[in-house]
């Protein structure tokens, strides 16, 4: 009679309906227990790369997007301002064409001669080119000022104390800060050692009054 050796036929606990792969995936399981954490951390550290490269792609896109949106302003801008002065140059040649016709319609009027249809017409062409922004400029006993004025005549007065303009012989015309015609005068200066004389008339009074004292 052999005798048994204890253990050696023992087999684990199995319920008696399991079959042999509900065995080895419980075994597979509990060896697949212990790396799961690690694979987690690698997910994370995936999605938290691509992350940060989407948000520095969106913070260069919106620095392209900000340049854009500000080179777009500044063109607006430049093509508004070369539009305004296109539009002042062509109205300024426009009516510089037209000055001799209102120096015409000046002299009549200055003659007494502006009356009947001809006075009809040329007040609605006066009052086309004042709503074009024409302005005219000049008036007598203003300075003289050589970026508005232009001298045509000379003298000497008296009774000036800088150079003046004294007869307007052709008026000056502008639009808003542009000058198309400057304003064509007869100017005049103070005269000549005119102070110098009668600072030159006190010094005798003052000599005569030092015999006087003593």
């Amino acid at each position: 009679m052999t005798e048994e050796t204890p253990g050696f036929d023992e087999k684990p606990d199995v319920p008696s309906d399991a079959t042999p792969d509900d065995a080895a995936q419980g075994a597979g399981s509990a060896d697949q227990a212990g790396p799961a954490p690690a694979g987690e951390e690698l997910v994370e550290v995936g999605l938290k790369a691509q992350l940060d490269q989407a948000q520095s792609a969106l913070t260069e896109r919106t620095g392209d997007l900000q340049r854009l949106q500000a080179e777009y302003q500044n063109y607006r801008r430049r093509v508004e301002r070369d539009r305004a002065t296109v539009k002042e140059i062509a109205i300024a040649n426009l009516l510089s064409e037209l000055l001799p016709t209102l120096d015409d319609v000046g002299r009549a009027r200055d003659h007494g001669e502006l009356v009947g249809g001809f006075k009809s017409v040329a007040e609605s062409l006066e009052t086309v080119v004042a709503k074009m922004g024409l302005q005219q400029f000049g008036k007598e006993g203003e300075p003289f000022d050589p970026l508005v004025h232009e001298a045509l005549m000379h003298s000497y007065a008296p009774d000036v104390t800088e150079t003046t303009c004294v007869q307007i012989l052709q008026p000056g015309y502008r639009i808003g800060e542009r000058t198309i015609r400057p304003a064509r005068v007869a100017v005049a200066e103070p005269q000549p050692g005119a102070q110098k004389g009668e600072g030159e008339g006190d010094e005798p009074d003052e000599e005569s009054g030092g015999p006087d004292k003593g």
